[in-house]
């Protein structure tokens, strides 16, 4: 798969899911009342994250909201706080992938910036799914827990009949969603992070020879060391090739200081 194509596929996934994980929120549909063993009945209750509905066997629901916040179980609070941090996550991670996909140039934009863009937006989607995922699953932990618990204290044996004393609730419709929009949204921010290494620039290793200027050159002699600089050596040179014949300069010595002139 090419970058782009992975790219485009990661971004769209990732707001399927985002969707998913929106409506999942807002549906009311999170728990359900149990009618396995009394199918047929006139009221239908279920609840979601933000209120609980009845629904009547003549059709009319009524939905009243829950109206406190501390008043509910910290589980349910911490659900709301898992689904609400993987939306806002997706919505930022959106909004960063828009400006990092590669079919899009804003500016003078290089190529290593949009990678860096593209491997946010992907970790910001993970981390999303992996909150949908999370809120989702503790969601379903509590209400397996609350189901079990109901049917061993629901049934009481009187005479040998058996009777229903506590109404029990199972899956919804908002659990399934929120799964697999968690699981979109988790795929798609993989894609991305995977196509962040082809959006990355390679790096280029050039093999060249480095070259130092020449400095002064040591020369041995039995009095010592001296520095000879590359005018001198090619001066030396130029006086053996002349045999060494003297330079108009250096025949002429300069007057000396305490000469007296006639």
């Amino acid at each position: 798969m090419s970058t782009t194509r992975c790219q485009v596929v990661g971004f769209l996934l990732s707001i399927l899911g985002l969707a998913g994980c929106i409506v999942a929120t807002e549906m009311d549909m999170w728990s359900t009342q149990d009618l396995y063993d009394n199918p047929v009945t006139a009221v239908f209750q279920y609840e979601g994250l933000w209120r609980s509905c009845v629904q009547q066997s003549s059709g009319f629901t009524e939905c009243r909201p829950y109206l406190t916040i501390l008043g509910l179980p910290a589980m349910l609070q911490a659900v709301r706080a898992l689904m609400i941090v993987g939306i806002v996550l997706s919505v930022i991670g959106l909004l960063v992938a828009i400006f990092a996909l590669k079919c899009i140039r804003m500016g003078n934009m290089d190529d290593s910036a949009k990678a860096k863009m593209t491997l946010t937006s992907g970790i910001m989607f993970i981390i999303a799914g992996l909150c949908a995922i999370a809120g989702v699953s503790v969601f379903a932990n509590m209400l397996v827990t609350n189901f079990w618990m109901s049917t061993a204290s629901m049934f009481t044996s009187m005479g040998g009949m058996v009777q229903t004393v506590q109404t029990r609730y199972t899956f919804g419709a908002a659990l399934f969603v929120g799964w697999v929009a968690g699981g979109l949204t988790l795929i798609g921010g993989v894609l991305m992070c995977i196509a962040c290494r082809g959006l990355a620039p390679e790096e280029t290793n050039y093999k060249a020879v480095s070259y130092h200027a020449s400095g002064h050159n040591v020369a041995y002699r039995p009095g010592g060391f001296k520095a000879s600089t590359g005018f001198e050596s090619n001066t030396r040179n130029k006086k053996i090739y002349d045999g060494g014949a003297r330079t108009e300069d250096e025949g002429q010595s300069p007057p000396s200081k305490y000469c007296r002139c006639e």
